[in-house]
């Protein structure tokens, strides 16, 4: 008789074999058995609605028919190549199609390669080392991006600090760190420095919005000071519209990243460029000196580009886009009127297709103003709602195309019951 494994057999298995006894990536002590819809359960069977949506690439939900039933055609033909296939081919079309900036792209496997090639490519272009980034911006865990991503000390900018063992000093002595949604800062910064190849930035940086006018103030600084403008659109790409931020905003940067919901749920992600800029890529065009060489096993995958196509597909219909806006709205709105109603100060944050709260009265500007009055009121927001079959992270709420009314009347009573556990709390809080 085969045994039944409880999610606390898992979890002390996990512990023998893996680092903190997880992937890295989230809470470990919740082990995800399946998923449907806008559903996960865990593997004692617990059942939530899932707004972690595997970190935003699940953006149709889990086991979409159109996308399983694109996958399963692909399979049989070959899971991979490491050589040219067409469904990645049309995939890198409809990119392009897609996305301002893109007149050709490179697919990698994950975000983290991406955004490590779009630093290294503008390097290239530019001929220049240093790379201006914000503080708190995430792009990936290249020696780079883990300059000042989460620093947990306040140093003058623009000094990096590492957030990572491991990363030589020359990395730093190549990097600027400048306040998320300050043109002055990064003006004065470009005008000190002339050997800076690129700014890279998210233009939602986690779930805080650029003020008007910061995205556009960028691009006319890197356009006055020959540098290059990176988005970072492994999360905004495909999410804030189709087009992604880029479309949204109405700001086209010379790079950009993609990933998550071009892959459909499988490892998949993208650099794209001009052909100018990306002929850095081409070693017949520009030369061994300026060649940059870039290979991956699994780039381009068929079977992440079946499910990306697909994916792609179904968010070109009509209404999408509007739908997932007013998912997102209802469910901002349901978690501002149950904390109201609670006279529990807090600031929603972020933009309707990726959101969060801030329990803070200051407005959440960049990293050093966007943080909780007391960490201990989030920390019981989160577990109140996984407690009552919410499944989120800390720090992020991503709505999917998949959520029913049946889930939002779920989500609605653990709000309710969040607010609740908040107001008892809230003498010992604040």
């Amino acid at each position: 008789m085969n045994r039944i494994y409880t999610q606390a057999d898992w979890i002390a298995r996990a512990g023998e074999v893996l680092p903190a006894a997880g992937f890295g990536n989230f809470d470990a002590s919740v082990v995800i058995a399946r998923g449907e819809g806008a559903r996960v359960w865990d593997e004692d069977g617990h059942e939530y609605v899932d707004y972690l949506i595997g970190s935003g690439p699940m953006l149709l939900g889990h086991g979409h028919p159109e996308v399983m039933e694109a996958v399963l055609e692909q399979l049989p033909k070959g899971m991979t190549f490491f050589a040219n296939n067409a469904k990645g081919i049309a995939l890198a079309e409809a990119i392009v199609e897609a996305v301002p900036c893109c007149e050709q792209v490179r697919f990698v496997t994950s975000g983290g390669e991406a955004d490590m090639y779009a630093i290294r490519l503008a390097r290239a272009y530019t001929g220049k080392p240093k790379i201006l980034k914000f503080e708190g911006g995430y792009h990936g865990m290249s020696a780079e991006a883990q300059m000042s991503l989460a620093p947990t000390r306040e140093v003058n900018f623009p000094t990096p600090v590492p957030d990572s063992a491991g990363i030589p000093q020359g990395v730093a002595d190549d990097m600027l760190i400048a306040p998320f949604n300050d043109l002055a800062a990064v003006d004065s910064l470009l005008a000190e420095h002339h050997d800076i190849a690129a700014i890279i930035v998210e233009p939602l940086q986690r779930i805080i919005p650029a003020r008007p006018g910061f995205l556009q103030g960028l691009r006319d600084l890197c356009d006055r000071h020959g540098v290059l403008l990176i988005f970072d659109e492994i999360v905004t790409g495909f999410r804030l519209a189709y087009g992604g931020a880029q479309e949204r905003y109405g700001v086209t940067p010379d790079i950009c990243t993609l990933g998550k919901i071009i892959g459909g749920g499988f490892p998949l992600a993208a650099l794209g460029a001009s052909a100018e800029i990306m002929a850095h890529f081409d070693k017949a065009t520009v030369g061994a000196d300026k060649w940059l060489m870039q290979l991956g096993t699994l780039s381009g995958n068929p079977v992440a580009s079946a499910a990306g196509l697909k994916t792609m597909e179904i968010l070109r219909r009509p209404g999408q886009y509007e739908r997932l806006r007013d998912l997102g709205q209802t469910l901002m709105d349901m978690q501002s009127a149950a904390l109201t109603e609670r006279g529990i100060t807090h600031r929603i944050c972020g933009d309707p297709t990726l959101f969060d709260i801030f329990f803070t009265e200051a407005e959440p500007i960049d990293y050093r103003s966007a943080k909780h009055s007391d960490p201990k009121i989030n920390e019981r927001w989160n577990s109140t709602l996984r407690a009552n079959g919410v499944f989120k992270s800390q720090g992020k709420l991503y709505p999917s195309l998949a959520l029913s009314s049946d889930d939002l009347e779920l989500t609605r009573s653990a709000f309710q019951h969040a607010a609740n556990a908040l107001s008892e709390y809230r003498p010992n809080a604040f």
